[in-house]
């Protein structure tokens, strides 16, 4: 049977995700592109200690998917009013999670960097980044479950008027505290962070005031008082267990290549930091079509059409691939210009060359792959999903570690 959702409709739930999707890569962006003015000790501790910071966010943004995929299916089956008794149950843990990551962010972070980093420059960077950013964690945490409510009752929108504000917000204050402008203090590294922790806060406060302004005397019941459901917390913690798991596993070997290219030099670091930000702007459109499957997916199935899940998911890949190609083209045409955005040195430039090459390459296989692994999430089988991404990470690491060591 040919599939119901209509490519118009595909666009109209990706397009906002991919705007939303924007926020943290233009915070990357912003910062990797002020920073690298400033050398490639500030380019490599921003990007080391912003993943370390996002490695536990990760947690956050797993269990973000469980809730998106449960809220995904009671809007399928128009069951609005669970909607806010999700909502709740969410928070409460969410509350819970964020205040244990950032006691272990405050507690443990230059414990942990110093184990991590070897570079005495990097690592007194990275913990000028890391005492401002890790005040973010639970807005952060936050933030990832009103976007799971947004697109699991496809108005996306909402998360594209948050992208702009973060963006704003961190442009601004990026460039003002990081070289000292707009009459505020020149703090370098740590001026990047705090434009970062202000543009977190602002996206919290925008979601949670549109949402009891938009959605408190709707149908879905949000902001009321729900009586707490343990069957319905162990449901979604059944879901969500599985992708908090493969989210942190994931991220976590993200990390461990970022820490062993920095035992190759600051040089290397600074490029793999230059070509981490390019690789992020490439796959922007990839995670933002692969939710859209997740959330399609679980929608369609929870109205009844199973036999329309592979037809819409290829539907959705097809959009997608016709999005990313054409960036990756012209990124792959000029990447000496794109390299140069990050940095004033032409030779440095062209050091990056060759990784941006190979990254465009890459987000081609990282569109075909995401759309299927989401589309098993977006069944409920997040177990699966999990088992799938293990053997796929181990399998990446023993890679890794055999490049970095005969590098």
């Amino acid at each position: 049977m040919k599939a119901q959702i209509s490519n118009r409709e595909i666009w109209g739930i990706a397009l906002p995700i991919m705007l939303g999707n924007l926020a943290q890569t233009i915070i990357n962006f912003t910062d990797t592109a002020f920073l690298g003015h400033l050398g490639v000790i500030a380019l490599g501790a921003s990007m080391l200690a912003g993943l370390f910071y996002y490695v536990f966010t990760t947690v956050a943004a797993g269990f973000a998917v469980g809730i998106q995929i449960i809220v995904a299916r009671r809007f399928g089956e128009k069951n609005y009013g669970r909607v806010g008794v999700i909502f709740e149950h969410g928070s409460l843990f969410v509350l819970l999670l964020g205040a244990v990551l950032f006691s272990i962010l405050y507690l443990f972070s230059d414990k942990l960097l110093l184990w991590l980093i070897d570079s005495p420059n990097i690592y007194a960077a990275s913990l000028d980044y890391i005492k401002y950013r890790q005040f973010g964690i639970v807005f952060v945490c936050f933030n990832f479950l009103y976007r799971a409510l947004y697109v699991g009752i496809s108005n996306t929108k909402v998360i594209t008027y948050s992208t702009v504000i973060m963006a704003v917000v961190n442009i601004v204050l990026d460039y003002g505290l990081i070289f000292g402008r707009f009459g505020l203090p020149e703090m370098g590294i740590g001026g990047a962070a705090l434009a970062s922790l202000a543009a977190e806060i602002s996206a919290f406060v925008f979601f949670t005031t549109y949402s009891y302004i938009m959605l408190r005397k709707r149908e879905f019941g949000m902001f009321k008082i729900h009586k707490l459901e343990s069957e319905l917390m162990g449901r979604i913690l059944k879901i969500s267990t599985p992708t908090m798991i493969q989210k942190l596993f994931s991220f976590s070997v993200w990390f461990i290549f970022f820490v062993l290219i920095e035992k190759m030099g600051e040089t290397a670091t600074g490029i793999s930091s230059i070509t981490r930000s390019i690789y992020m702007i490439l796959i922007t459109p990839c995670f933002a079509f692969s939710t859209t499957t997740n959330t399609l997916v679980s929608r369609i199935i929870g109205e009844g059409h199973t036999d329309q899940v592979f037809a819409t998911v290829n539907k959705v890949l097809k959009n997608c691939l016709m999005c990313t190609i054409p960036v990756v083209v012209v990124v792959a045409l000029f990447p000496i210009t794109f390299a140069s955005i990050y940095t004033d040195d032409l030779s440095f430039a062209q050091l990056v060359v060759p990784s941006i090459f190979v990254i465009c390459s890459g987000t081609i296989f990282q569109c075909i792959g995401n759309a299927y692994f989401e589309a098993v999430s977006g069944t409920g089988n997040t177990s699966a999903a999990l088992y799938l991404e293990t053997v796929v990470l181990v399998v990446y690491v023993l890679f890794i570690a055999a490049m970095t060591h005969l590098t």
